[in-house]
C-alpha cells in the first residue's frame, strides 16, 4: 500500500528540500568607465578644494581682523623717492621765453575787451575747491592727551588738537605726517579721519629740529568704509615751485582743522642754511598756522610745503614761510619706518669760488654750532671750516645733508675741519659720536 503523506512526513520532507539560490555578479567595469569615473572623482575634488581655498581666503581677514593676528611684527619698509634740484626747476616766471609781441597784443585785446561776471569768477575756483574737498579727506586730527596735575595735585587732562596728512599705508599701518608738538609728552594720541571715525595712534617718531613727526595707526583699527574714503596724499617735487605759482593750504591754515586757503607764492629762497644741511623756504600769501599744522599744495595736489615760524622775520610777517618738502624727505623716510635721524649740530654756507681765491679751503663754513649738540661736545667752532666727513670731502651743503641722513645714530665718525691759523688754515680731526634729533 502506498505511503501517504501525512502529517508525520512533512518534517523528513522538508528537510530534504533545496531551493534555488541566485547571486548576481557584476559586469567588469570597461577601462572608458574606470577612467570616467577618476575624472568625475578628480572633478569634484577641484571643486571642493577651490570652495575650501575660496571660503579660507574670505574667513580669514574677518577672523585675523578680530583676533589682531594679521599685524606682521615687521612692516614693509618705506621707501621716498629724493627730488634733484636743477636750473629749469628754480627759474622764476622772468626767466621763461618771452612770448612774440602779435600774441602778447591778442591776448591784451582779448582780456581788456571781456566782461568778466560772477559765473566766470565761480568757474576759476571751482578747480581750487574740488582740490581742496579731495586733499581734505587725506588730512586727519592728531588729538593729544597729557594727564597733568594742578595746584592742588588734582589730576588735570590737557588736550590739543593738530593737523596731519596721511602721505603712506604699508601692509599693517597707516602713516601720518604732522607736527612735532602734536606728539610731544603725549600719554595718549587719538586719531579722527575726515569722515568722523576715531581711533588710536602711536608716536613712530618724532624729529625736533625739523619739528616734523609721523604718527601710526593700525589698518585693522581703521574699517573699510573710512579706508575708501580716505585719500593718501603724494610728497611732490618742492624744486619745481616757482615764484607765480598758485597753490593750496590745508590742515589749519585759519587755525582750525579742516579748513582750506588759496594763494600764490611770492617769493622762493634757495639754500637757507638749517642744522646739517640746507633747505628752500616758500613765501606765500595764505593763511597758516605752524603749530596746528598746515601743508601746502601745488596744482597736482602733492604736497610741497609745510608751515613753518622759523624763517619769518619783521619782513615777512604779514605772509605765510613754509619749508620745502623735498630738503626733509629724508628725514620724513626715517620717521615712517621708525628711525631718528642722525645730528651733528652744525649749521653754515658754502665756500663760494671767490672765496677760494682768496685762501680759504673748499667745503662749509661754519656759522654755528649747536649748544649741547655732538659737534660742540667735541671742540668744533664757529669760523671752522669742515671739509671731510670721514673720508669723503664735503663742498656744498647738499653733499653734507645727504651723507648725514645716511649715518645711523650711536655711531662714531671723522669730522674734519680747517681752523684759521696765524698765517694759514690747519687741518683738525675730530672724533664725534653721531646724535639723534
Amino acid at each position: 500500500m502506498p505511503e501517504m503523506n501525512g502529517p508525520d512526513r512533512e518534517p523528513e520532507d522538508r528537510d530534504k528540500r533545496e531551493f534555488i539560490k541566485e547571486k548576481i555578479v557584476k559586469q567588469p567595469l570597461t577601462r572608458r568607465q574606470i577612467a570616467c569615473r577618476f575624472l568625475w572623482m578628480g572633478g569634484l575634488g577641484a571643486v571642493f578644494g577651490v570652495a575650501a581655498a575660496a571660503a579660507l581666503a574670505l574667513s580669514s581677514p574677518l577672523f585675523q581682523k578680530m583676533t589682531g593676528e594679521n599685524e606682521e611684527e615687521t612692516d614693509s619698509v618705506v621707501s621716498i623717492p629724493r627730488d634733484e634740484a636743477t636750473a629749469a626747476a628754480s627759474e622764476s616766471p622772468a626767466d621763461a621765453e618771452e612770448p612774440s609781441e602779435p600774441i602778447e597784443q591778442q591776448v591784451e585785446e582779448a582780456v581788456s575787451s571781456y566782461r568778466f561776471t560772477l559765473e566766470d569768477f565761480s568757474r576759476i575756483h571751482a578747480p581750487l575747491k574740488e582740490l581742496a574737498a579731495s586733499a581734505d579727506k587725506g588730512i586727519v586730527t592728531v588729538h593729544s592727551v597729557r594727564h597733568e596735575t594742578d595746584w592742588f595735585n588734582n589730576p588735570v587732562e590737557n588736550t590739543g588738537y593738530f593737523s596731519g596728512a596721511v602721505i603712506a599705508q604699508t601692509a599693517s599701518e597707516y602713516l601720518i605726517l604732522t607736527t612735532e608738538e602734536a606728539v610731544a609728552d603725549a600719554d595718549a594720541i587719538r586719531v579722527t579721519f575726515s569722515d568722523g571715525t576715531e581711533t588710536d595712534g602711536t608716536k613712530k617718531q618724532e624729529d625736533r629740529v625739523s619739528g616734523l613727526a609721523v604718527v601710526s595707526v593700525r589698518r585693522v583699527d581703521v574699517d573699510e568704509t573710512t579706508a575708501e574714503k580716505m585719500e593718501i596724499l603724494t610728497l611732490g617735487n618742492s624744486y619745481q615751485v616757482k615764484m607765480g605759482d598758485v597753490i593750496v593750504a590745508v590742515g589749519s591754515p585759519m587755525g582750525v582743522v579742516h579748513s582750506a586757503d588759496y594763494g600764490s607764492v611770492g617769493y622762493v629762497a634757495r639754500n637757507v642754511p638749517v642744522t646739517d644741511g640746507t633747505v628752500r623756504v616758500m613765501y606765500a600769501d595764505v593763511g597758516g598756522n605752524a603749530p596746528m599744522g598746515t601743508f601746502l599744495l601745488n596744482m597736482s595736489g602733492e604736497i610741497v610745503g609745510v608751515v613753518t615760524d622759523e624763517y619769518k622775520n619783521e619782513n615777512t610777517q604779514n605772509v605765510t614761510a613754509a619749508a620745502g618738502i623735498s630738503d626733509y624727505k629724508g628725514i620724513i623716510e626715517r620717521m615712517s619706518n621708525g628711525l631718528s635721524t642722525a645730528y651733528l649740530g652744525i649749521q653754515g654756507q658754502e665756500i663760494t669760488e671767490e672765496m677760494e681765491a682768496q685762501g680759504m679751503p673748499a667745503g662749509i663754513y661754519i656759522t654755528g654750532v649747536a649748544a649741547g649738540s655732538p659737534a660742540y661736545e667735541a671742540g668744533i667752532q664757529n669760523g671752522d671750516i669742515l671739509v671731510r666727513l670721514n673720508s669723503g670731502e664735503i663742498h656744498t651743503a647738499k653733499e653734507l645733508q645727504s651723507r648725514v641722513e645716511n649715518l645711523e645714530a650711536g655711531t662714531l665718525v671723522t669730522v674734519t675741519v680747517a681752523r684759521k691759523g696765524i698765517e694759514e688754515y690747519r687741518e683738525l680731526e675730530y672724533q664725534i659720536t653721531v646724535g639723534a634729533r
